[in-house]
Parts: structure tokens; C-alpha cells; sequence
């Protein structure tokens, strides 16, 4: 939990989030409000339909609600345009998905300086990082294969690698182990231990219990709304 003397990295309150489908209107989110701090573990669960996927898109600045306030280190991204939001996920987010989206004809180096290259660093820099940042899950014996010439728990790991590159706020993870066998997303589970060890904030989005469990907080929705907030007293840390 975020300490008393200390800003939330992100703090929502009363966000909701209502979608036009036709005539009807579908409340993917009622009234949640939500405070996270820095180095703070998190796990966001919750089954189909329960506005867990809507929640993280919110998190992540890739949606906007539709009531509500929305401050991100401060700043109330409640308003912001498409751009603004755009600068805030490329400067302050790592994102980490279930299906890598590497670029299949690109090495695993070039795949890891992409955010670089939106950010506009040149490419002697972004080269460099983008070595540090595959030497740190390493692969620094990868970096000039491509997707296709690496495993699944090799991919994931380049698209964590891709994550931390521009040294994010925040490490958002969606369903990180879903396509990889329990050996391997087990492996990768370690690493988001290490990274949080290391003082990142991760928030991990998963339906199971056994990912769940390596957070240090479980936060369970259903219907739109946060059913339970609680600390985990036994973490897989």
C-alpha cells in the first residue's frame, strides 16, 4: 500500500466507464477508485465481463473514462488528448502482453529499441540501452535473433526487455504467462519478482491464482466494481 507521506504513482477515483453498443449502453466500469504507490506489487484479477481488461486499459492510458478523475503521477491525464496520452504510455509505462507483439522480421535488438525510436534517441544511444536492457533478462546472446528463432519464454523475455528500455514508471503485464508452459512461465515469474526487487511498480492482469500469488496485492473485480483489495501475507517473492 502507498505510504501515508508518499504520492500514489497512480490514484483513480469514482472512474467509471460506459460504452454506446448500438441503443443500449454497457457500464464496464461503476465507481472504482483505486491508489497505487511506488515499488508496489500488484495482482488485478477477475473473470470475463468483469472490467478487469477495461481497468488495466485505463491504467495504462489507453482508454479514457468516461467519469471520474484519473491522476498519474500527479498529473490529471482524465482529459488528455490521444497524443497526450500517447507521450504518457511511451515515456511512463512498460507494457508486457500474453502474445509478445514483437515485430516477426525484426532482431531482438531492434524489437527492444522501438520505444527508442518514438522517443527520438539517436541511434548510438539507443543501441546501448537497448543491449543493457536484453543483458538484464538475459539475453545478451540473442539480441540478433529474430521471433521466429527464439523460444516463447525467450520472446517474452525480449518483450520485457522492450518494457524497461525507457525506464517506465510502471511495468503493466496482461495475462504475462498465458501462452507459455508452467515451466517457462514460471521463469518468467521470477524475473518480474527480480524486477519488482529492483524497485519497479508491477502490475501483473491475470486470471490465476497461481500468477496472482506472487504479488504482494490482490485486487479482485467483478460487475465493474472492485469486490476486494487486500494485501497478500504469503507472497511467491
Amino acid at each position: 500500500m502507498t505510504q501515508p507521506d508518499q504520492q500514489p504513482i497512480i490514484s483513480i477515483s469514482h472512474i467509471a466507464k460506459v460504452y454506446e453498443m448500438g441503443d443500449e449502453q454497457v457500464h464496464a466500469l461503476r465507481d472504482v477508485s483505486l491508489t497505487i504507490g511506488a515499488n508496489e506489487y500488484i495482482a488485478l484479477m477477475g473473470p470475463s465481463g468483469s472490467g478487469k481488461s477495461t481497468l488495466m486499459n485505463m491504467l495504462g492510458c489507453l482508454d479514457t473514462p468516461s467519469s471520474g478523475t484519473y491522476l498519474f503521477n500527479g498529473e490529471n491525464v482524465s482529459d488528455l488528448n490521444d497524443d497526450e496520452l500517447a507521450e504518457i504510455r511511451n515515456r511512463e509505462i512498460g507494457f508486457v502482453f500474453q502474445t509478445f507483439n514483437l515485430l516477426p522480421r525484426a532482431t531482438a535488438l531492434q524489437n527492444v529499441e522501438l520505444p527508442l525510436v518514438y522517443a527520438g534517441i539517436a541511434k548510438a544511444k539507443r543501441i546501448e540501452m537497448a543491449e543493457q536492457s536484453l543483458t538484464h533478462v538475459g539475453l545478451d546472446d540473442r539480441m540478433d535473433h529474430k521471433p521466429n528463432e527464439l523460444s516463447g519464454g525467450q520472446r517474452q523475455r525480449v518483450a520485457i526487455a522492450r518494457a524497461l528500455v525507457t525506464n517506465p514508471s510502471i511495468i503493466l503485464a496482461d495475462e504475462p504467462t498465458g501462452n507459455l508452459d508452467s515451466k517457462t512461465g514460471q521463469d518468467i515469474m521470477n524475473l518480474f519478482n527480480e524486477l519488482w526487487r529492483a524497485g519497479n511498480t508491477v502490475i501483473l492482469v491475470t486470471h490465476e491464482e497461481d500468477i496472482a500469488r506472487h504479488a504482494h496485492r490482490i485486487v479482485r473485480m467483478r460487475d465493474g466494481l472492485i469486490e476486494s483489495d487486500e494485501a497478500n501475507t504469503k507472497p511467491l517473492t
